[in-house]
């Protein structure tokens, strides 16, 4: 079955396994897709030239390394026009502590995870996007306690899903 994007279950199978894995030798992403290892890593180097990869990663034990607090923070715009998002979220991309911020629907306008080294700093880089005048009506913060799950989806189980 084609995928949207034209991409079939062989081409599902490799990006899942380099989203789980990350970067892996010929032999090894072969196996792992059940397909013999030339048209493999020809369908991975399509998939690269055509964007669906857009890099690898690794996962960092931040914790293991440095002390940090980490805070999601929830922000409603004082307006709702295209101006005031891309004045905003041109102005989230330049600051390195937020490293996620996600536009939603309903009644808040964004969510951010913001990675500081103290409670202090995360005051600071507060009253630093206030005083910019990006038009933040209000916000609320969250401090994350504890991760329980990160991953990424089952690109596997969703894209058979969504064929249906």
């Amino acid at each position: 079955m084609r995928q949207k994007n034209g991409l079939d279950a062989a081409d599902i199978r490799i990006l899942s396994a380099v989203q789980q894995h990350g970067q892996l030798s010929k032999t090894q992403l072969a196996e792992m897709v059940n397909l013999s290892p030339t048209p493999c890593w020809e369908r991975l180097t399509r998939l690269k030239a055509a964007g669906f990869i857009r890099g690898f990663h690794a996962e960092i034990a931040l914790e293991r390394i440095v002390d940090f607090t980490q805070v999601i923070v929830t922000v409603s715009l004082t307006h709702h026009r295209k101006p005031d998002f891309d004045r905003f979220e041109t102005h989230i991309r330049q600051i390195d502590e937020i490293t996620r911020c996600i536009a939603t629907g309903g009644g808040m306008d964004y969510v951010m995870t913001v990675f500081v080294p103290s409670l202090a700093v995360f005051q600071n880089l507060m009253e630093d996007l206030l005083a910019a005048e990006i038009g933040i009506d209000r916000y609320v913060t969250y401090i994350a306690t504890r991760q329980v799950k990160a991953g990424h989806p089952n690109l596997v189980r969703l894209a058979a899903r969504a064929g249906r």
